[in-house]
C-alpha cells in the first residue's frame, strides 16, 4: 500500500515537471539565452536592423515579438535616418517582419511608420514598407549594429 502511494506521488511529480518543461514561455529567447542581434540572422535579416541600446526582448512561438530599448533614439544610416521608439513590436517569420510598430523613417521632411520588412536574398536587399509604398535598401547597410543617438542629427 505504501509503495503504491509513493509511486503515485512520484508519477504526479514527474507529470507536473514535464508539463512545466513543455510550457511555451520556457522556449522564448531572452537576453539570457542570447542577444537579439544574433537572433536576426536566423530569420534572414542582418544584425544591424536594431540599434545598440536593446534592453530586452521577447519572441513567442508564433513569431510575435517585442523589443524594449533603454531609450528611444535616432540612427543615421547612409542616406536614411530612422527613429526607434522605446518599444518595438511586430510579427517575425523567416525573411519577413509584419505589423511593425515603433520604427519610423524620415523621407524628405516626412516621418513615416515602417509597417513591414522583407529580406530578399536574390537581390541582397531589405524591402521596407510604409503602407502601400516600399523602398529597397542594400542589406549590407545593416551588417553592423548601429549606435543610437538621443538627438536628431542636423544633417538629416
Amino acid at each position: 500500500m505504501a509503495s503504491s502511494i509513493t509511486f503515485s506521488c512520484l508519477f504526479l511529480s514527474l507529470l507536473s515537471l514535464s508539463t512545466a518543461l513543455s510550457s511555451p514561455d520556457l522556449h522564448r529567447p531572452s537576453l539570457s539565452s542570447g542577444d537579439v542581434h544574433d537572433l536576426l540572422p536566423r530569420y534572414g535579416f542582418p544584425k544591424g536592423l536594431l540599434p545598440d541600446n536593446v534592453k530586452s526582448y521577447t519572441l513567442s512561438d508564433g513569431g510575435d515579438f517585442t523589443v524594449d530599448l533603454n531609450t528611444p533614439c535616432y540612427v543615421d544610416f547612409p542616406g536614411q535616418t530612422v527613429f526607434y521608439e522605446k518599444k518595438i513590436a511586430g510579427k517575425l517569420s523567416f525573411g519577413s517582419v509584419k505589423d511593425v510598430e515603433g520604427i519610423k523613417a524620415k523621407e524628405l521632411f516626412i516621418w513615416a511608420s515602417i509597417t513591414a520588412m522583407k529580406s530578399d536574398p536574390s537581390s541582397g536587399d531589405i524591402v521596407f514598407s510604409v503602407g502601400f509604398v516600399s523602398k529597397s535598401l542594400p542589406a549590407s547597410m545593416f551588417n553592423n549594429v548601429p549606435s543610437c543617438s538621443k538627438k536628431l542629427s542636423l544633417e538629416s
